[in-house]
């Protein structure tokens, strides 16, 4: 039985999938288990990663498990896959722990913090630190739907754009294969994409008019402030300068992994068009 935390994600959902069509036995687990529509047949089950006393019932009969990275009570959280006989973690990390020193950034810290608390145990783990989701770009859906600039602080930084259903295939293959148990894989798109670059992709793909709009980064982390915490925003801040006009490092390991070549970003926004339309 192949437990999968974070159940509302899109890599969870897509990962759910996956397995079931195969016929693999797996329950999909989330803080709000009564909100899931998985597919026909799989259990769900309430975990919540911040309440221990959901961590024993959502474990038992459990060998494998896909865990989102959240910090609060990972120590908790081991010691009972460990009791219920889970023999393999696999993590959804995050590309961010590979900068020097990961504890100092908001964004790394939860996810280097669970990193280090599973390889510190008995069970065996393997990682996925993927860089830049492309389905980011949602951030942008409001400004494009109502014909308004994306108001953007560093419009020549860059990111990789990696598709979350290559996200869910690695872990597939990651979960069911023996020859990759262990390993750690940084998952890229197959491009770097500055953000101008991807809103003119964006252009392209919904036949709308996407223009973008260089704001002062004071002025972006103010609009922002209801929804990123100030510490959150100084670390992405801090990320995009650093890649203004540097394209990032890209890997081999979502083709390694799945087989195919990572999607590209033009894919996710053709898939997702219908989101950015105008009413």
């Amino acid at each position: 039985m192949i437990l999968i935390t974070g159940g509302r994600g899109a890599v969870a959902t897509h990962l759910t999938a996956l397995l079931h069509t195969e016929g693999r036995p797996v329950r999909l687990a989330s803080a709000q288990p009564e909100k899931l529509t998985p597919p026909a047949g799989v259990p769900t089950v309430r975990l919540d990663l911040t309440d221990p006393a959901s961590f024993a019932p959502a474990l038992a009969g459990v060998t494998g498990v896909f865990l989102y990275a959240e910090p609060a009570h990972i120590g908790e959280f081991i010691d009972r896959a460990h009791e219920a006989g889970v023999d393999h973690i696999v993590l959804l990390s995050s590309s961010s722990v590979l900068a020097p020193d990961p504890e100092s950034n908001p964004i790394a810290k939860s996810h280097f913090e669970v990193e280090q608390a599973l390889f510190a145990s008995p069970i065996t783990t393997t990682v996925l630190r993927p860089g830049a989701f492309a389905s980011n770009a949602r951030g942008w859906a409001w400004s494009v739907r109502a014909g308004l600039p994306v108001r953007v602080p560093f419009p020549g930084a860059h990111g990789d754009a990696v598709h979350d259903l290559d996200i869910a295939e690695a872990a597939r293959t990651v979960l069911l294969d023996p020859r990759h148990r262990g390993g750690h894989f940084t998952l890229t798109g197959p491009e770097s994409l500055t953000f101008t670059e991807q809103l003119d992709r964006l252009a392209e793909v919904t036949g709308s008019a996407v223009t973008v709009e260089q704001v002062a980064p004071d002025a972006w982390k103010a609009e922002v402030a209801e929804y990123i915490p100030a510490a959150y925003a100084d670390a992405l801040l801090d990320w995009w300068q650093s890649t203004d006009g540097k394209p990032v490092p890209l890997t081999g390991a979502v083709e390694e992994l799945t087989g195919h070549p990572a999607r590209t970003f033009t894919t996710w926004l053709a898939e997702h068009a219908a989101e950015f339309a105008t009413p």
